[in-house]
């Protein structure tokens, strides 16, 4: 696949465009918090450009149409799964979260179950976090390598210099301006280009459409099962709720109200951003049954639409992956400089945690790059499910009883369930294949540890 210079230049135009306005508006932080959490004054818009912004990244652009290509309709749990959840977390979580005025989820925790909470929880969600950075990685590198003819040693080099544009400098305010943006640029011309796979699917005659998807899977959100795809959102849901980027945006807005309509808008931005993606991926399947699955999306553009869309489209799939990974890094850097060096080290300088979060972000980069350069093959999407489990096998529920059921807890029955339950999911998703799923595992011992801690308390 070869990029003429026009859409070559249209493409760069668009990433440089966003990533110029993110710059713009970096030259106004200067303190860790104005970093990390916007100075705590974000309105609907920066918050739900912050959350869209970082969900909508390698997963739910180019891994949505590399599973569609494969598996059909229930590639949309991962797009649907995350708006549902940010409705559950605008109704439920954000106004109590942004009521805390905290920064970090393991904060949060420490403040119920104690510093060592703190610590194992920072680390848990830190790995968790890293794995779904290494799935936007993958998506960045294959992409740039594909589209520029370039080595995938330098297409990660590059990548880790757009994002480095992108999100290094103003932290939170230019991930969502940068969101904002680029949720903007994806809509318009991936809408354009998935009606258009639409409706040449539509054209088929029966008998072409049966042949090429002959069973039911294929249309069904349902996928291989029912079972299966409650298991995929619950695991989804559980994951999105711990994961520190998109509880961080709730903790930069201005009150607890924007705080969960930021969350609402943000569901209807991601809710159906997924669906352009999958009438992609299986008109490739109908149409180009030979294309490499991770290159399906970034081909029809180049050899399906027009220069101009295609270009622009480009452009906001480069953007999506550029800012997943910023906005993902920025969380697990902040949590890395709050709630692991600042509380070892007792740190309190605020200008010295903001060059400790920035240092972190980039040592977080380049690390996500040169694992993604080893796994290359992998699939998009199984890092980010590994992710949501391991994030939220152990923290789900200690952090859902402390914001609903406080006091209930001998804190070290809850640091017992953070700790365990997340080696119990990690152990069981590394004995291969199981009748259930890793995260529900870890769920089942976090809810048999809380309950005895219960009890104690009691």
């Amino acid at each position: 696949m070869s990029l003429s210079i026009e859409i070559l230049v249209i493409m760069l135009a668009t990433v440089f465009a966003v990533i110029g306005a993110g710059l713009y508006a970096a030259r106004e932080v200067n303190s860790a918090e104005g970093y990390s959490l916007n100075g705590r004054s974000a309105g609907v818009p920066l918050i739900a450009g912050s959350i869209a912004g970082s969900i909508v990244g390698g997963g739910a652009t180019i891994g949505t149409s590399q599973l569609a290509y494969t598996c059909g309709l229930s590639a949309w749990w991962f797009t649907l799964g995350a708006g549902i959840t940010f409705l559950i977390m605008g109704f439920l979580y954000a106004k109590k979260l942004r009521g805390t005025g905290l920064a970090t989820i393991p904060e949060f925790l420490a403040a119920h179950y104690g510093v060592r909470a703190e610590e194992a929880a920072s680390v848990i969600s830190s790995i968790g976090t890293f794995f779904s950075i290494i799935a936007s990685s993958l998506s960045g590198i294959q992409l740039l390598s594909a589209l520029l003819g370039i080595p995938h040693m330098a297409a990660a080099g590059l990548l880790i210099l757009l994002v480095v544009g992108y999100t290094f400098f103003g932290g939170m305010k230019s991930a969502g301006i940068g969101g904002i943006l680029k949720m903007d640029v994806i809509f318009v011309s991936l809408t354009i280009a998935g009606v258009s796979a639409f409706l040449e699917l539509h054209a088929m005659p029966d008998a072409q459409f049966s042949a090429v998807f002959p069973d039911m899977p294929w249309l069904s959100l349902a996928g291989e099962g029912t079972g299966t795809a409650m298991a995929t959102f619950l695991s989804m849901m559980v994951g999105v709720l711990c994961t520190q980027t998109y509880v961080q945006a709730i903790f930069s807005a201005a009150t607890p109200a924007t705080a969960a309509a930021g969350c609402f808008a943000a569901a209807l931005l991601v809710i159906p951003v997924g669906l352009p993606f999958i009438a992609i991926g299986m008109y490739m399947r109908a149409f180009s049954p030979d294309v490499l699955p991770i290159l399906v999306l970034p081909t029809y553009l180049v050899t399906h639409e027009n220069l101009f869309i295609a270009g622009v489209a480009l452009g906001g799939i480069l953007l999506s992956l550029i800012s997943s990974i910023g906005g993902l890094a920025l969380g697990m850097g902040t949590m890395i400089s709050h709630d692991i060096a600042g509380v070892v080290f007792r740190i309190r300088s605020d200008r010295l945690l903001l060059h400790i979060t920035k240092g972190a972000v980039l040592l977080i980069l380049i690390g996500s790059g040169l694992f993604a350069l080893y796994h290359l093959k992998s699939q998009v999407l199984f890092w980010n499910y590994l992710s949501m489990a391991l994030r939220g096998g152990g923290i789900f529920l200690p952090m859902t009883l402390a914001i609903f059921w406080p006091g209930h807890i001998a804190p070290k029955w809850g640091f017992a369930s953070i700790t365990v339950s997340t080696a119990a999911a990690v152990l069981a998703a590394a004995m291969g294949p199981l009748p259930i799923d890793p995260v529900f595992i870890g769920l089942a011992v976090s809810a048999l540890l809380l309950f005895l801690g219960w009890l104690q308390k009691k």
